[in-house]
């Protein structure tokens, strides 16, 4: 909100019309939505880890809207909220997050009306080498400034 009044009063105080009410909204969502995806990166990479806590789990699902979905075809098709939670505990529980993740590599975002399109890939530990995942493609949708949906085309 602070950097839409910032851009209103430097536009209104030069007296151009060439930005209009909509488009500083649209800078405004398109900054969010960007920051929404940079967090959802940042704690998915502390969860990966194999000292990661539910709490860091938990933290992930706080960026979800409630009717939240993802959708990932190769694996299974569409997944609730309450699956894909119960999926990154039972994941937790097993040792599924050692650590073998050491980054997550997001190379291309393209931003929509409420939705970016990201390639990415997964930077891996690999018997003492960091080796490059291949590339990967998602699409998120937000609602109110919270991830609504994902689907990965991977």
């Amino acid at each position: 909100m602070k950097l839409k009044n910032i851009l209103f009063i430097i536009f209104w105080c030069f007296g151009t019309h060439l930005i209009t009410a909509q488009q500083v909204e649209t800078i405004v969502q398109s900054d969010t939505i960007l920051n929404v995806l940079d967090e959802y990166y940042k704690l998915n990479l502390k969860v990966f880890q194999a000292d990661s806590t539910p709490e860091d789990v938990d933290n992930i699902f706080e960026l979800f809207t409630d009717d939240f979905t993802y959708v990932h075809h190769h694996y299974g098709g569409v997944y609730t909220r309450e699956d894909l939670y119960n999926g990154y505990m039972r994941n937790q529980k097993n040792g599924g997050y050692d650590g073998s993740v050491v980054d997550i590599q997001v190379e291309n975002k393209i931003v929509g009306l409420n939705a970016i399109a990201v390639s990415k890939r997964f930077i891996k530990k690999d018997e003492g080498k960091i080796v490059e995942g291949e590339a990967q493609m998602a699409l998120f949708e937000f609602k109110d400034g919270k991830i609504s949906r994902i689907y990965e085309y991977w």
